[in-house]
């Protein structure tokens, strides 16, 4: 196939057949830092490991793709537009700091809540790229999961909500790891 002259549909199947494994492996490791530090550290430690840490994940998925055979920093891979629409998700999710930043100078507690809701919805697109339920599914019981533990356990939110993001990440690695790609006809 000339590699110049992909369709739309071929990006897409060629986009949806990697391993997306990298980027969910930086999100874990990263909340469950986030979780630990929540547990031995002041709130105001958390709240800094947060901020630094959710800022870092893109930067960690970087690294780690060198390791998971996906290489996002290799420049002999053909452009695929779908990698343009997955970088515009990941800068919708950096964007969503404008409504978490006022929340959290309201009432720093916030701060789990609203990043952790706020940037796991990249993951809606993601699922309608790749044909694929992983992203709803994420996206959606982090969505409820973070909500309600928030509600629930107003005392523990520094560590339940990222321990509680660091499952779901676990659970999407499987699917992940065991789902069919896409195949061209």
């Amino acid at each position: 196939m000339d590699l110049t002259k992909r369709t739309l549909e071929e990006q897409r199947a060629e986009f949806s057949n990697q391993k997306f494994l990298a980027t969910p492996l930086a999100g874990l490791i990263v909340w469950t830092i986030i979780g630990i530090t929540g547990v031995f550290f002041s709130d105001r430690i958390t709240v800094w490991t947060i901020f630094i840490g959710t800022g870092s994940i893109v930067y960690l998925g970087l690294f780690l793709s060198k390791f998971t055979g996906e290489n996002f920093l290799d420049k002999r891979k053909p452009k695929n537009e779908f990698d343009s629409l997955f970088l515009f998700t990941v800068g919708q999710a950096v964007l969503v700091y404008a409504i978490a930043i006022p929340f959290f100078l309201v009432d720093y507690t916030s701060l789990p809540m609203t990043v952790g809701i706020l940037t796991g919805l990249m993951w809606f697109p993601f699922s309608w790229i790749i044909k694929h339920w992983v992203g709803v599914f994420h996206a959606a019981l982090r969505t409820v999961t973070v909500l309600t533990l928030w509600y629930l356990l107003p005392e523990y939110r520094f560590v339940t909500i990222p321990f509680s993001i660091v499952l779901i990440y676990i659970v999407t690695l499987f699917i992940l790891r065991n789902r069919k790609g896409i195949k061209l006809l």
